[in-house]
């Protein structure tokens, strides 16, 4: 079975150095799970690496058995065919039982490039196929904010592709393994591969909802810590398929609190000079609002319908004089499922675009 964890790596900073680029393709691929501090020799004593760079990457046309792989790397046969398994899964890697004996092990294709051709079609294929479940639960009617300011730290893509199988448990559902496989739930799942978690719950709410969910409104919507869901809305973002932005629908009621505590801590005169009031504001709607301030009657409404005049941008600007913040968002990329399936496959292109590279590179090496 297809089954790979792809994170997005930044190039190899050499272009001559097979070490590095026999690390960057581990690291891409999620080969070798990182445990605690960095070695010295960084990871390039491994058994991944070593299988990679001396037998795979350097002799594409040969075939291995297992047990001369064993031999050579000196590892036991169940340790060994843990990692062979995972080269397997993900694709570059084939295996023939064609006459008696162990397993015969080879780079898919006779070359690095083909292999990576292989892994590139069948990895667009099954991400196009897998999401289209999205389109079938997309219930998220579209709603544009005044001001779409797009993500400023968008974090590097890290993606689960494994090909559509039957549910395998009862407590599962149809999109908990779906979340599962696209690495939503994180590298080992456990409970929140049940079909309640708290996990598929946000991602519900999400594909439901049209504005961005705050992490406020998702702790009263899921029963569930505000740190765990911050950490779930966080992990959902890494896949591509969910942005942060910033809440302009709730920028009335930025302003109004940050107006409220500016005028009891500096007063009146330092919100018309240093505050923005006189650089952004009519007089009309300056005297509107500090007269409502003055008299304690001030309301969400009030600086509503005095900012109406006013555009988005320079309500943001009038904030940030003000030292009001604007919370932030979580919703699903794009306004249809069509546009949230669209920036994962870019995304992930960007990453298959980067294998090819690298894998030339490997190549040129080798001559």
């Amino acid at each position: 079975m297809f089954s790979v964890r792809i994170q997005e790596v930044p190039l190899p900073t050499t272009e001559r150095d097979i070490d590095g680029l026999v690390a960057w393709f581990i690291e891409t691929l999620c080969l070798v799970r990182k445990r605690g501090e960095a070695t010295a020799d960084l990871g390039r004593a491994g058994p991944v690496h070593r299988l990679l760079r001396d037998f795979l990457f350097a002799q594409p046309t040969s075939s291995w058995d297992a047990q001369m792989l064993a031999d050579e790397l000196a590892l036991t046969p169940a340790s060994l065919n843990h990692h062979l398994a995972r080269l397997v899964e993900s694709g570059l890697v084939g295996y023939t039982n064609e006459g008696k004996g162990w397993r015969r092990y080879y780079l898919r294709g006779g070359s690095l490039s083909n292999a990576i051709e292989f892994f590139t079609v069948q990895t667009q294929t099954i991400v196009r196929q897998r999401l289209t479940l999205i389109e079938q639960l997309w219930t998220r009617e579209p709603l544009r904010m005044a001001l779409e300011v797009a993500e400023s730290d968008t974090p590097l893509l890290t993606l689960g592709v494994v090909e559509a199988r039957p549910i395998r448990e009862e407590s599962n559902s149809q999109l908990s393994q779906w979340m599962g496989d696209f690495g939503l739930l994180g590298e080992r799942p456990g409970k929140e591969a049940h079909a309640n978690s708290i996990s598929v719950q946000l991602f519900e709410v999400l594909l439901s909802r049209g504005a961005p969910l705050s992490l406020d409104e998702a702790a009263e919507l899921i029963d569930g810590p505000k740190a765990r869901l911050g950490r779930i809305l966080e992990r959902f973002r890494t896949s591509g398929i969910v942005e942060r932005v910033a809440r302009i629908d709730r920028l009335s009621i930025s302003l109004w609190t940050a107006m409220l505590a500016q005028h009891q801590r500096r007063g009146e005169d330092w919100m018309l000079k240093k505050g923005g009031f006189q650089r952004l504001l009519n007089t009309k709607q300056q005297s509107t609002l500090l007269d409502k301030m003055k008299k304690g009657k001030l309301k969400v409404g009030d600086v509503e319908q005095a900012m109406k005049s006013v555009k988005p941008t320079e309500q943001m600007l009038l904030l940030n004089l003000l030292g009001g913040r604007l919370p932030m968002g979580h919703r699903m990329v794009g306004e249809r499922p069509e546009d949230a399936a669209k920036k994962v496959t870019e995304r992930l292109d960007r990453v298959l675009r980067r294998m090819r590279r690298v894998g030339e590179l490997v190549e040129q090496l080798d001559r």
